[in-house]
């Protein structure tokens, strides 16, 4: 009996190992089909006869992106959506472009471990355990940061020129969500009355923070 459980343990162990990340691919190549209607776990796959090479290529990180908004910062992804043929391969990139004093705001990424490596400059990175334990260093060109998956972290260019950073995902599409979006402008809006009571501050300071995070018409 005792034998029988080690190896129900073992095997249980395995298979969550095993679906930590994107499913593994059941043919050579899937090239999702972005117009499809059928939803599924990931794309439908187009037709063979119409894959070509544009489907696995993509050069829009290859210039730095427009660091001019409120936290100074732009996040460029290269994901399933930007090349198809990533579709059940299960990797991704972003690049990410900080301006002096840029920040990439506290955010997760619920189906993606993130691995960065910094192109130009210096930057402040840190994630958060569940047991509220922040994890922080500050890392130059060439280094690298590993944000686990799904705990929140963030980075800050904290030096007086820009900076920039390629971000490596174990997801062809690990999605984010933005903390502060998350809980101060979403839609239908979180009840004040839930927002008051979690942070403990007055209505007034809700709907402040409430009305510079909303979307822009």
């Amino acid at each position: 009996m005792k034998s029988s459980l080690t190896i129900l343990c073992l095997f249980v162990s395995l298979s969550i190992s095993a679906f930590a990340s994107d499913p593994d691919m059941l043919q050579d190549i899937c090239v999702a089909d972005l117009t499809s209607a059928v939803k599924v776990n990931g794309f439908v796959c187009k037709e063979s006869s119409k894959v070509n090479a544009t489907d696995f290529f993509y050069d829009g990180l290859a210039s730095p992106g427009a660091t001019n908004n409120t936290m100074g910062s732009l996040v460029k992804a290269a994901n399933v959506e930007k090349i198809p043929g990533l579709n059940t391969l299960g990797v991704s990139l972003s690049r990410v472009d900080y301006a002096p004093g840029g920040l990439n705001p506290p955010h997760t990424h619920p189906r993606a471990t993130e691995i960065v490596f910094v192109l130009e400059g210096e930057i402040e990175v840190g994630f958060i355990t569940t047991a509220n334990v922040l994890i922080s260093k500050t890392i130059k060109k060439g280094e690298v940061f590993v944000f686990p998956r799904g705990l929140v972290h963030f980075q800050k260019n904290n030096g007086d020129k820009p900076a920039a950073a390629l971000a490596a995902f174990n997801s062809q599409f690990p999605g984010t969500q933005q903390i502060a979006a998350a809980v101060f402008a979403s839609t239908p809006t979180v009840p004040d009355h839930v927002l008051t009571k979690a942070f403990q501050v007055g209505t007034k300071e809700v709907e402040k923070i409430k009305s510079r995070l909303a979307p822009k018409p």
